[in-house]
């Protein structure tokens, strides 16, 4: 049997689910259809370099914060459009 191959974003998703989701490493493995020897391989190789995979601790939540941030401004954004396109709407019904 060929050994598979798994992408960078494969492993630190399975990553997260262990450490942001409180899936144990046996549920884990189980859901993804990998080895739990694997998973805890990933643990350890992206839990001792936290700028090179998963983030942990406070790069978590600058991470998070970030995200959430640009997400804030697309929402104010689509927003502000929703408002001028309802208006523009509403001046051309009779």
């Amino acid at each position: 049997m060929a050994r598979r191959r798994f992408t960078r974003e494969f492993k630190v998703s399975a990553v997260k689910l262990v450490q942001e989701q409180g899936y144990t490493v046996a549920e884990a493995a189980k859901s993804l259809g990998v080895h739990a020897g694997s998973i805890r391989d990933w643990l350890a190789k992206f839990a001792t370099a936290p700028g090179d995979g998963a983030p942990s601790g406070e790069g978590a939540m600058r991470s998070e914060l970030r995200r959430l941030r640009e997400e804030n401004k697309r929402l104010r954004l689509e927003r502000e459009i929703l408002k001028k396109a309802t208006a523009f709407f509403a001046k051309e019904q009779p």
